[in-house]
């Protein structure tokens, strides 16, 4: 199961999962785009008999209990929950509406809590994997994102409260936290207003592609790793906030500040 599927890493995930053999059951608000790649990647019959695709608003516990129970409906189990479905949003704290930022935690957060919470019962009986796509900024708060950091975070407390939980129980539980990917997801990100702000404030050619991205996160859930952080950079500025958490909140404020346009200077 690959939830935001309809784009970015979770096509680009959907399709790698597929070429592994892999059956899928896909989700997203726009079904339609999955629909149609899947025609374009697939023969007719393997596309009705390898994938499921079931139009998801995330943020509505119904669509995903649904979801779940369509998946058990046509392929009797579950062996892996990727949670990626998201949406980001550039703003300050001060001057966001809050319909902002309780939209962020409705779709990163509470997306996958509920994904979670309807899949889990059926992952526990197949040994399977959940997993959870998050981010840097779940590890280092990003200035003008407070909304995409804290719900990040919280994702990241959440599936390893899941892990410990079931520790004895053959649960793989990972977290994966792509950094940068070259992706609609900045393009599509929320102002301070609840608009799309209709183009990307970063160099996307610059990027880790979404099928690289997915390609390391099939590899991660194969071999059962705990956390995936896959950009040097990520990597380093997890270890410097560690030990030096002034400094990282320095350099992320001046790295951030760079950006076009950028909220705060």
């Amino acid at each position: 199961m690959v939830s935001g599927a309809s784009s970015g890493i979770g096509k680009a995930l959907a399709l790698e999962l597929l070429q592994r053999g892999y059956n899928v059951s896909l989700s997203a608000r726009r079904d339609y785009m999955i629909t149609e790649y899947l025609q374009q990647a697939l023969a007719p019959e393997e596309v009705n008999q390898r994938c499921l695709v079931v139009k998801t608003d995330v943020s509505r516990e119904e669509d995903c209990k649904n979801w779940v129970e369509q998946t058990i409906a046509k392929f009797g189990r579950i062996d892996a929950l990727v949670n990626n479905a998201g949406i980001s949003m550039r703003g300050l704290f001060s001057e966001c509406k809050l319909d902002v930022l309780r939209r962020l935690m409705d779709v990163n957060f509470w997306g996958t809590t509920y994904c979670s919470y309807y899949a889990i019962e059926h992952l526990l009986k197949t040994k399977g994997s959940l997993v959870g796509i998050s981010s840097i900024a779940g590890y280092q708060s990003l200035p003008g994102r407070a909304a995409y950091s804290a719900s990040k975070a919280a994702i990241q407390a959440l599936l390893k409260t899941i892990r410990i939980e079931n520790k004895k129980k053959g649960l793989h539980v990972m977290i994966a936290c792509p950094g940068f990917t070259s992706s609609n997801i900045r393009a599509v990100a929320l102002d301070k207003d609840g608009k799309p702000q209709g183009e990307t404030p970063r160099d996307e050619s610059k990027m880790m592609t979404a099928e690289k991205v997915a390609h390391l996160i099939a590899n991660g859930m194969e071999h059962r790793k705990r956390s995936l952080i896959l950009t040097p950079l990520g990597r380093l500025t997890v270890f410097v906030g560690k030990f030096w958490p002034k400094l990282t909140e320095d350099v992320s404020y001046a790295y951030m500040a760079k950006e076009p346009n950028s909220p705060f200077k």
